[in-house]
């Protein structure tokens, strides 16, 4: 085993970390009949040999031993490192583009070796994948589990593979490995437009025709990947039946968590109990990646989407109701849509006896904002309900808070486990609803507060008011040390939320204490919160006129603003803030100036002469903040919108700014009706990314809807 070995001159190959003379003994490790062995190599496979996905020239020389173990039958865990191949090889050779962006690279482009070595390892892979056709009727059910996709991916020959899958589906007896099997015909169409046609038609007829309904859902989900245009109307209901037959038919032990476990931590080992733990307990885990794939088949059809998850919801099976929250997770953060029951029944799911189920719901809410108000009761209850039978708590979440004792309840609450109540309310701060606000004043009476906390309180309305002295005692315990912004940064915009004028010394404490590490910042937060609290501020006003000179924009320009707020002269102020928009300026520099001369707004319509030349910057950035800056200021439309619409179509990231110019400008911004009603009547999110999201992307498409229904409405009403 493993000959020739020791012929490779390892020293001189590299991977991730280095020269890679380790190889050697990962490579042995794969074979070794130590699991613990077997596991930490695998680990160290993909950590350093194939980092990332990368391909190096010690990947390459691994290849011909890997196939060789793949070979061998008295090696164990063989379906692991087929799929290790299969990953090393997954360059797709027939793809045009992937090869005609290889040739245009020359030898000495930083990138074009990198390149070559993805080629030369499907090209190594693919001369040595008749290893795999034998793999698909092994004995080891998880070395016929990762044979379909390594042919799929890996073999020169698709038709003859196509040929092996389907035929190996009429012995095949293992449910996962079929479905494995199904995922592999479908690829095979996906990546050979010659053998489309049969195979797509080859999958309507198992669709219909298999008695087994796992297997026939996997043929619609793969039809629907391959010929997304001939997804049937009834779709829905179809897949609704389908999985009340899976659920019904389940029988047997349930997914569960058996067998070794290695003692070492490595990454490998976590991913695979992370896997077991979501699988353990359910019948038919697999049916959230099928389902996952008719999700991404649908695409823009959202209401079928939306209809399907509904179905899920309403399923007796937790599983399919945690599949469906995860999985309309993805689609309300890409798509537009009416959600309004989706999020009802997801708030339901807040009391289910299953901890994974309710963890699934509340992660879900927590990025909803406006969009989980139909949550708010399941919210509150869950917040505030004792344990079923229970007599009403007055242990140490303390006495109820008025108001808050739902049916049933008595006079009392007791808020669920730590991570569980911070999630929910959360949610239900972020939702806008003012019942959060004694839940979040008792959690600023314990310990440590989530920070995500502090920052939803800028939505709660005047209610949130009785928050300030517990945020203002807090902030006076904060150390003046290297840790400072950390701590203080939430506390101070939880205070300009909830205008807590009172904690003025509280906050010109943090403000004249800020430690060398990342003053500038503490000093701007600071500054901004003293801008909240206007005329209460003034106190603060010496050290304000001092740090109008600064040296950071930031800090000076938000110091020229929070001077304006107190006093509300503008003198000083806008002397400080043109000195910000000379000739030479950096652009984040001008940026700052602007935006506080728009929050001055008519005040400054001294500043327009010295905005007019940022106009024309290069930088968009410094159009849009000018423009919104210029029009604030001094009301000018004609020089303002054109840069502004178009602004919106150069960067769909200033939408949300541009659009709130514009519900300003009301009748005066008419010639961006249609631009305003094109958005209105787009689906897709304004700032979905496939692969990537943040915490706060729906709330910000959703203010952007919001701007531009305000802006219509007043375009609409200055018409004569």
């Amino acid at each position: 085993m493993l000959t020739g070995i020791e012929e490779v001159d390892w020293a001189s190959l590299g991977h991730a970390y280095g020269p890679a003379d380790d190889v050697p003994e990962l490579l042995r490790g794969l074979a070794s009949a130590d699991p613990a062995e077997r596991e930490t190599a695998l680990d160290g496979m993909y950590g350093a040999v194939h980092h990332q996905g990368d391909v190096y020239d010690s990947t390459l020389a691994c290849i011909p031993f890997l196939l060789e173990l793949v070979a061998d039958p008295a090696v164990q865990d063989r379906g692991c490192i087929v799929e290790l191949l299969t990953s090393i090889g997954g360059i797709e050779l027939d793809d045009d583009d992937e090869l005609d962006e290889l040739d245009e690279l020359a030898p000495d482009d930083e990138e074009f070796i990198p390149a070559a070595n993805y080629a030369m390892a499907a090209a190594a892979i693919a001369a040595g994948a008749d290893v795999f056709l034998g793999l698909v009727a092994d004995p080891d059910p998880e070395v016929r589990l990762a044979a379909p996709c390594a042919l799929a991916s890996l073999h020169p020959e698709p038709a003859r593979v196509l040929t092996l899958l389907r035929e190996r589906l009429t012995v095949e007896r293992d449910t996962e490995v079929r479905l494995a099997l199904v995922a592999a015909v479908g690829r095979i169409a996906l990546r050979h437009a010659s053998l489309r046609d049969e195979t797509v038609d080859w999958l309507g007829w198992l669709a219909r025709a298999a008695h087994d309904p796992g297997l026939r859902l996997a043929a619609l989900a793969q039809r629907a990947r391959c010929a997304p245009a001939e997804i049937p109307d009834d779709v829905v209901p179809w897949v609704t039946r389908l999985l009340e037959e899976i659920r019904t038919a389940a029988q047997g032990p349930t997914a569960g968590a058996d067998g070794y476990r290695a003692a070492a931590p490595t990454l490998i080992g976590q991913v695979r109990e992370l896997l077991e733990e979501h699988a353990a307990g359910r019948p038919a885990p697999w049916t959230e990646e099928l389902l996952r794939t008719l999700h991404t088949a649908l695409d823009d059809r959202v209401d079928d989407r939306i209809a399907l998850i509904l179905a899920q919801l309403r399923s007796p099976d937790w599983g399919q109701r945690s599949d469906a929250i995860w999985l309309c997770g993805g689609l309300i953060r890409m798509w537009r849509g009416g959600y309004e029951e989706v999020v009802r029944l997801v708030g339901a799911q807040l009391h289910d006896p299953e901890p994974r189920l309710r963890e699934a719901a509340t992660s879900f809410l927590e990025r909803l904002f406006e969009l989980g108000g139909p949550a708010s009761d399941a919210l509150v209850a869950r917040l505030t309900s004792a344990p079923a039978g229970s007599a009403p708590s007055t242990g140490p979440a303390g006495p109820a808070a008025p108001g808050l004792a739902g049916p049933g309840h008595g006079s009392g609450y007791a808020f669920v486990g730590r991570s569980g109540r911070d999630g929910a309310l959360l949610a239900l701060a972020r939702a806008g609803d003012a019942r959060a606000v004694p839940l979040l004043a008792r959690a600023l009476e314990e310990g440590e507060v989530r920070r995500e906390l502090l920052y939803a309180m800028d939505g709660l309305g005047p209610s949130a008011a009785m928050l300030a002295p517990l945020l203002r005692r807090r902030l006076a315990e904060v150390e003046l040390d290297e840790r400072l912004y950390d701590r203080a940064a939430p506390l101070l915009y939880a205070l300009a939320a909830v205008r807590g004028g009172q904690a003025v010394p509280e906050v010109l404490r943090v403000l004249r204490g800020a430690p060398e590490n990342r003053r500038d910042w503490v000093r701007e937060s600071a500054l901004r919160t003293l801008a909240s609290f206007g005329p209460a501020a003034g106190e603060a006003v010496p050290e304000l006129r001092r740090l109008l000179a600064a040296e950071s924009a930031a800090v000076a320009t938000t110091a020229a603003r929070a001077l304006w707020a107190a006093e509300g002269d503008t003198g000083e102020a806008l002397a400080a803030l043109e000195w910000w928009l000379r000739p030479g300026v950096s652009g984040a520099d001008w940026c700052c100036a602007a935006l506080a001369l728009a929050e001055i707004g008519p005040a400054a319509a001294g500043a327009a002469p010295a905005l007019r030349p940022g106009l024309t910057s290069r930088d968009l950035w410094v159009r849009v903040r000018t423009a919104t800056a210029l029009w604030r200021v001094s009301g000018e439309t004609a020089a303002t919108l054109p840069v502004l619409l178009a602004a919106w179509e150069e960067n769909r990231h200033a939408r949300m700014d541009i659009a709130e110019v514009l519900a300003e400008m009301g009748p005066d911004a008419s010639e961006a009706q249609l631009v305003i009603l094109t958005e209105l009547t787009r689906r897709r999110r304004h700032n979905a990314r496939e692969g990537a999201s943040g915490s706060h992307d729906i709330h910000l498409d959703e203010k952007l809807l919001t701007l531009c229904r305000a802006a219509l409405a007043r375009m609409e009403r200055g018409r004569p």
